[in-house]
Protein backbone atom coordinates (compact mmCIF):
# COMPACT_ATOMS: atom_id res chain seq x y z
CA UNK A 1 0.00 0.00 0.00
CA UNK A 2 1.34 3.42 -0.98
CA UNK A 3 1.57 6.28 1.49
CA UNK A 4 0.64 9.74 0.26
CA UNK A 5 1.05 12.71 2.59
CA UNK A 6 -1.93 15.02 2.80
CA UNK A 7 -0.28 18.40 3.29
CA UNK A 8 1.33 21.37 1.59
CA UNK A 9 3.89 21.71 4.39
CA UNK A 10 7.19 21.31 2.53
CA UNK A 11 9.27 20.68 5.66
CA UNK A 12 6.96 17.89 6.85
CA UNK A 13 7.00 16.29 3.41
CA UNK A 14 10.80 16.42 3.23
CA UNK A 15 11.18 14.81 6.66
CA UNK A 16 8.95 11.85 5.80
CA UNK A 17 10.42 11.55 2.31
CA UNK A 18 13.90 11.16 3.78
CA UNK A 19 12.60 8.14 5.69
CA UNK A 20 11.14 6.58 2.55
CA UNK A 21 7.59 7.10 3.84
CA UNK A 22 6.33 9.21 0.93
CA UNK A 23 5.04 7.66 -2.28
CA UNK A 24 3.15 10.81 -3.23
CA UNK A 25 1.44 13.94 -1.93
CA UNK A 26 -2.12 15.25 -1.99
CA UNK A 27 -3.05 18.90 -1.65
CA UNK A 28 -6.31 20.81 -1.84
CA UNK A 29 -7.40 24.46 -1.60
CA UNK A 30 -7.73 24.23 2.20
CA UNK A 31 -4.17 22.92 2.57
CA UNK A 32 -2.84 25.60 0.22
CA UNK A 33 -4.57 28.22 2.39
CA UNK A 34 -3.02 26.70 5.51
CA UNK A 35 0.44 26.80 3.94
CA UNK A 36 0.14 30.49 3.14
CA UNK A 37 1.98 29.86 -0.13
CA UNK A 38 1.23 30.46 -3.81
CA UNK A 39 -0.22 27.25 -5.27
CA UNK A 40 2.10 27.10 -8.29
CA UNK A 41 5.18 27.90 -6.23
CA UNK A 42 4.60 25.45 -3.38
CA UNK A 43 3.44 22.67 -5.71
CA UNK A 44 6.59 23.03 -7.81
CA UNK A 45 8.70 22.81 -4.65
CA UNK A 46 6.87 19.67 -3.52
CA UNK A 47 7.32 18.04 -6.94
CA UNK A 48 11.07 18.65 -6.69
CA UNK A 49 11.19 16.71 -3.41
CA UNK A 50 8.81 13.84 -4.20
CA UNK A 51 9.18 11.63 -7.25
CA UNK A 52 5.68 10.13 -6.97
CA UNK A 53 2.32 11.67 -7.89
CA UNK A 54 1.54 15.09 -6.44
CA UNK A 55 -2.14 16.02 -6.56
CA UNK A 56 -2.93 19.66 -7.35
CA UNK A 57 -6.61 20.57 -7.36
CA UNK A 58 -8.54 22.68 -9.85
CA UNK A 59 -10.90 25.28 -8.41
CA UNK A 60 -13.25 25.84 -11.35
CA UNK A 61 -16.73 24.32 -11.33
CA UNK A 62 -17.34 24.02 -15.08
CA UNK A 63 -15.64 21.40 -17.23
CA UNK A 64 -14.07 23.76 -19.75
CA UNK A 65 -12.30 25.83 -17.11
CA UNK A 66 -11.36 22.73 -15.12
CA UNK A 67 -9.63 21.39 -18.21
CA UNK A 68 -7.75 24.65 -18.73
CA UNK A 69 -6.70 24.77 -15.07
CA UNK A 70 -5.71 21.11 -15.17
CA UNK A 71 -3.47 21.70 -18.17
CA UNK A 72 -1.88 24.67 -16.43
CA UNK A 73 -1.23 22.66 -13.25
CA UNK A 74 0.17 19.74 -15.26
CA UNK A 75 2.83 22.06 -16.67
CA UNK A 76 4.37 22.39 -13.19
CA UNK A 77 6.08 18.98 -13.30
CA UNK A 78 5.74 15.54 -14.94
CA UNK A 79 4.52 13.98 -11.67
CA UNK A 80 1.52 16.29 -11.24
CA UNK A 81 -1.84 14.59 -10.80
CA UNK A 82 -4.72 16.89 -11.65
CA UNK A 83 -7.36 16.70 -8.94
CA UNK A 84 -10.99 17.25 -9.95
CA UNK A 85 -14.23 17.00 -7.94
CA UNK A 86 -16.65 14.15 -8.47
CA UNK A 87 -19.29 16.11 -10.32
CA UNK A 88 -20.58 15.65 -13.84
CA UNK A 89 -18.33 18.47 -15.02
CA UNK A 90 -15.45 16.95 -13.08
CA UNK A 91 -15.97 13.66 -14.88
CA UNK A 92 -15.99 15.46 -18.23
CA UNK A 93 -12.68 17.09 -17.30
CA UNK A 94 -11.32 13.74 -16.14
CA UNK A 95 -12.14 12.11 -19.46
CA UNK A 96 -10.40 14.84 -21.46
CA UNK A 97 -7.33 15.17 -19.22
CA UNK A 98 -6.80 11.42 -18.83
CA UNK A 99 -7.20 11.10 -22.60
CA UNK A 100 -4.28 13.53 -22.93
CA UNK A 101 -2.14 11.21 -20.81
CA UNK A 102 -2.39 13.21 -17.59
CA UNK A 103 -2.88 11.55 -14.21
CA UNK A 104 -6.24 12.49 -12.70
CA UNK A 105 -7.39 12.15 -9.10
CA UNK A 106 -11.19 12.32 -8.78
CA UNK A 107 -11.91 13.54 -5.27
CA UNK A 108 -14.83 13.88 -2.84
CA UNK A 109 -16.18 10.39 -3.53
CA UNK A 110 -18.86 9.16 -1.14
CA UNK A 111 -20.53 6.25 -2.95
CA UNK A 112 -19.73 3.13 -4.96
CA UNK A 113 -21.69 4.49 -7.91
CA UNK A 114 -19.52 7.60 -7.95
CA UNK A 115 -16.39 5.45 -7.86
CA UNK A 116 -17.73 3.31 -10.70
CA UNK A 117 -18.37 6.19 -13.08
CA UNK A 118 -15.05 7.83 -12.19
CA UNK A 119 -13.25 4.65 -13.21
CA UNK A 120 -15.18 4.58 -16.48
CA UNK A 121 -14.18 8.22 -17.08
CA UNK A 122 -10.51 7.19 -16.88
CA UNK A 123 -9.56 8.31 -13.35
CA UNK A 124 -6.06 7.36 -12.26
CA UNK A 125 -7.11 7.63 -8.62
CA UNK A 126 -10.47 7.73 -6.86
CA UNK A 127 -10.52 9.45 -3.46
CA UNK A 128 -13.26 8.17 -1.12
CA UNK A 129 -13.45 10.26 2.07
CA UNK A 130 -13.51 7.88 5.03
CA UNK A 131 -13.57 10.31 7.95
CA UNK A 132 -16.30 12.53 6.56
CA UNK A 133 -18.60 9.52 6.18
CA UNK A 134 -17.83 8.47 9.75
CA UNK A 135 -18.79 12.00 10.83
CA UNK A 136 -22.37 11.48 9.64
CA UNK A 137 -22.64 7.98 11.15
CA UNK A 138 -21.93 6.11 7.94
CA UNK A 139 -19.21 3.46 7.73
CA UNK A 140 -16.36 4.94 5.72
CA UNK A 141 -14.45 1.69 5.61
CA UNK A 142 -17.40 -0.15 4.14
CA UNK A 143 -17.16 2.19 1.17
CA UNK A 144 -13.48 1.32 0.68
CA UNK A 145 -14.33 -2.38 0.84
CA UNK A 146 -17.24 -2.07 -1.60
CA UNK A 147 -15.18 -0.08 -4.13
CA UNK A 148 -12.41 -2.67 -3.88
CA UNK A 149 -14.88 -5.43 -4.72
CA UNK A 150 -16.40 -3.57 -7.66
CA UNK A 151 -13.03 -2.64 -9.14
CA UNK A 152 -11.79 -6.20 -8.75
CA UNK A 153 -15.01 -7.58 -10.27
CA UNK A 154 -14.44 -5.67 -13.50
CA UNK A 155 -10.68 -5.19 -13.64
CA UNK A 156 -10.63 -1.40 -13.39
CA UNK A 157 -7.14 0.09 -13.26
CA UNK A 158 -8.24 3.09 -11.17
CA UNK A 159 -6.41 3.08 -7.84
CA UNK A 160 -8.34 3.48 -4.59
CA UNK A 161 -6.81 6.42 -2.74
CA UNK A 162 -8.42 6.40 0.71
CA UNK A 163 -8.69 9.98 1.95
CA UNK A 164 -9.92 11.79 5.04
CA UNK A 165 -7.79 9.37 7.06
CA UNK A 166 -7.80 10.48 10.68
CA UNK A 167 -6.51 7.58 12.76
CA UNK A 168 -3.95 4.80 12.59
CA UNK A 169 -6.85 2.34 12.73
CA UNK A 170 -8.11 3.77 9.45
CA UNK A 171 -4.73 2.95 7.91
CA UNK A 172 -4.76 -0.60 9.32
CA UNK A 173 -8.24 -1.22 7.94
CA UNK A 174 -7.31 0.18 4.54
CA UNK A 175 -4.31 -2.14 4.38
CA UNK A 176 -6.44 -5.16 5.30
CA UNK A 177 -9.12 -4.28 2.74
CA UNK A 178 -6.56 -3.67 0.01
CA UNK A 179 -6.73 0.05 -0.71
CA UNK A 180 -4.01 0.93 -3.20
CA UNK A 181 -3.11 4.18 -1.47
CA UNK A 182 -3.87 6.08 1.73
CA UNK A 183 -3.33 9.78 2.13
CA UNK A 184 -2.99 11.09 5.66
CA UNK A 185 -1.59 14.08 7.53
CA UNK A 186 2.05 13.77 8.64
CA UNK A 187 0.96 13.49 12.29
CA UNK A 188 -1.14 10.39 11.62
CA UNK A 189 1.63 8.70 9.61
CA UNK A 190 4.09 9.34 12.45
CA UNK A 191 1.66 7.77 14.92
CA UNK A 192 2.08 4.44 13.12
CA UNK A 193 5.40 4.01 14.95
CA UNK A 194 3.85 4.48 18.39
CA UNK A 195 2.80 1.76 20.83
CA UNK A 196 2.62 1.91 24.64
CA UNK A 197 4.36 -1.44 24.98
CA UNK A 198 7.27 -0.16 22.91
CA UNK A 199 7.52 2.86 25.23
CA UNK A 200 7.37 0.77 28.40
CA UNK A 201 9.87 -1.72 26.97
CA UNK A 202 12.38 1.04 26.21
CA UNK A 203 11.90 2.51 29.68
CA UNK A 204 12.68 -0.86 31.28
CA UNK A 205 15.71 -1.42 29.07
CA UNK A 206 17.07 2.03 29.96
CA UNK A 207 16.52 1.37 33.66
CA UNK A 208 18.38 -1.95 33.48
CA UNK A 209 21.15 -0.50 31.30
CA UNK A 210 21.79 2.25 33.84
CA UNK A 211 22.36 -0.42 36.48
CA UNK A 212 25.15 -2.02 34.42
CA UNK A 213 27.24 1.16 34.59
CA UNK A 214 28.39 0.52 31.01
CA UNK A 215 28.69 2.74 27.92
CA UNK A 216 28.71 1.89 24.24
CA UNK A 217 30.43 5.12 23.17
Amino acid sequence: MKFFVDTADVAAIAELNDLGMVDGVTTNPSLILKSGRDILEVTKEICAIVSGPVSAEVVALDAETMISEGRKLAEIAPNITVKVPLTWDGLKACKVLSGEGKMVNVTLCFSVNQALIAAKAGATFISPFVGRLDDINMAGMELISDIRQVYDNFGFDTQILAASIRTVNHITQCALIGADVITAPPSVIKQLASHPLTDSGIAQFMKDWAKTGQKIL
